[in-house]
């Protein structure tokens, strides 16, 4: 098959680097949304407790350096660039690049598993506004398609949960209860998507893998206004729910991130901790996938998928999503038509 793609866009969230990028890149994530400011200033504080930035750039560093890797290792020969919606590199100054590099047409990996507006189709808006800024020269970028259960994905989350159960005492590990973690979104973007779902088949796939029944899919991470819905429950109540119910052990798994950002390291390892010593419940969280050898494989599969037919590989009954998004895919109600990317 002749190759039609010359280079790979890995997409990213992105992450403030140093204490000055703090309030510039929250500015950037809560621009055009309903979010009080003080709720910014109040996660702002977060960071400090971090240095002052977040690792988030340095795990996607990571990842970035593990595909580039991959690729030279076993092919296809593509290059690997990196853009972010919310800081540096941003995404329109990595497509500036990618065109003066002459590159044309780019697979684009997006860093989440799932399918909603903020995973998908937002970023596909952030490149169709990026290819804007840099006018007829810049590369088109097709979606690589959501791998939430890929059993590249599937697999290393299923290695790190067992890791985690095997800190329990063995007498104890078939009564703990295993909470799955997902970025909650508001219901009105739940509604209009398959995420929920996805995340539910995710941690269902991980959980019959190690024949563990005892386990519940919960949020965390939520922003909105209070009297807006939002897919609950979230990590704190559901922990005091297991206290009442008599569980004296409980395995987080961040089934909805790719890695250890602030939002899992503040909101799991600080907070819904300290809550758990609050309850007496014995807490411990399992890691994100990171960038597993296997993960890092998946990606490379996906690209194969696209660039010489190779098998689209999926575990469950969902089967593999579509590779381009139909036009009322992750319609969120106050978003305009999907753009073409």
């Amino acid at each position: 098959m002749a190759q039609a793609y010359d280079a790979v866009l890995v997409v990213a969230f992105g992450g403030p680097e140093g204490p000055d990028d703090v309030l510039p890149f929250l500015e950037n994530v809560l621009r055009g949304k309903n979010v009080p400011r003080e709720r910014m200033l109040a996660v702002a504080e977060h960071y400090k407790l971090f240095g002052g930035k977040s690792p988030l750039n340095e795990q996607t560093r990571a990842l970035v350096d593990a595909l580039r890797s991959e690729l030279e290792s076993h092919g296809p020969a593509l290059p690997v660039y990196w853009g972010n919606r919310n800081w540096r590199p941003m995404l329109p100054d990595t497509l500036a690049e990618m065109a003066r590099d002459g590159v044309r047409k780019a697979l684009g990996f997006f860093t989440s598993a799932y399918s909603s507006y903020s995973s998908c189709r937002q970023y596909r808006e952030n490149i169709a506004e990026a290819q804007r800024v840099v006018g007829p020269q810049a590369p088109s970028v097709e979606k690589l398609r959501v791998y939430y259960n890929h059993p590249g994905f599937i697999e290393p989350m299923i290695e790190r949960v067992r890791s985690a159960l095997e800190q329990i005492p063995s007498d104890r590990r078939a009564r703990t209860k295993l909470l799955y973690t997902a970025h909650s979104i508001p219901l009105s973007m739940a509604e209009h998507c398959d995420y929920a779902a996805q995340i539910a088949e995710a941690s269902r796939l991980v959980s019959d893998a190690l024949q563990h029944t005892n386990d519940e899919v919960v949020y965390q991470s939520r922003s909105g206004p209070p009297q807006q819905p939002w897919l609950e429950p979230d990590v704190c109540d559901a922990l005091r729910t297991a206290a009442d119910a008599g569980i004296n052990d409980v395995v987080v798994v961040p089934i909805g991130f790719l890695s250890d950002h602030v939002e899992v390291l503040y909101d799991l390892d600080i907070e819904a901790r300290n809550v758990a010593a609050e309850l007496g419940i014995n807490l411990v969280r399992a890691t994100t996938v990171g960038s597993h050898p296997d993960f890092v494989r998946m990606i490379r599969e996906l690209i194969l998928e696209r660039t010489a037919g190779a098998p689209r590989r999926a575990l469950g009954t969902f089967g593999p999503s579509h590779d381009v998004c139909p036009e009322d895919c992750c319609l969120y109600p106050r978003t305009r038509p999907a753009p073409s990317v």
